[in-house]
């Protein structure tokens, strides 16, 4: 390994270049930060919608939709475009023991609309057999109650788009 001394007659020089360094490491940092900020916006998809699903669960039915989702819902989301943010579950009582919750997100680079894109994604997976096997079980042993879904459009100051 190398290393660069360099000798300055006196403090005033040597805190010049310190401060020159520092100026520049400033202003490069400064320079790449607004690139990267400006690379976001620009690829930003302006066509994307979020979808956000609030599931009331049947009392003490919240671990058993858990499971419906973990080995199959996901999986058939998946497979039909439907491209899941999250799930979440209440941690505050009440509803820690009846709301499962997820986010999605729809987008389509043609010339419709993302919310089309999402019905067309949803009505593919209602189609699916497999699918139609979850509403099966679903009326031998209610899990769901009601299904509360709310279409979201990403604010211009949003971090997520």
């Amino acid at each position: 390994m190398t290393h660069i001394r360099w000798k300055f007659n006196d403090r005033k020089s040597k805190a010049s270049v310190i401060g020159t360094v520092a100026l520049l490491s400033f202003a490069a940092g400064s320079l790449i930060a607004a690139r990267l900020a400006l690379t976001g916006r620009a690829s930003a998809d302006s066509n994307r919608v979020f979808e956000l699903r609030v599931y009331h669960v049947v009392s003490g039915k919240l671990p058993a939709l858990e499971s419906r989702f973990r080995d199959t819902t996901c999986n058939l989301l998946a497979k039909h475009n439907l491209s899941v943010l999250g799930y979440w579950a209440s941690e505050d009582a009440p509803a820690s023991d009846n709301t499962f919750i997820f986010m999605l997100a729809h987008s389509s680079r043609l010339a419709h609309s993302s919310r089309e894109e999402a019905k067309k994604n949803w009505d593919a997976m209602r189609a699916d057999p497999q699918f139609q096997e979850v509403v099966k079980s679903e009326q031998n042993e209610r899990t769901v109650e009601e299904v509360d879904v709310t279409y979201l459009r990403p604010t211009d100051f949003s971090p997520m788009k």
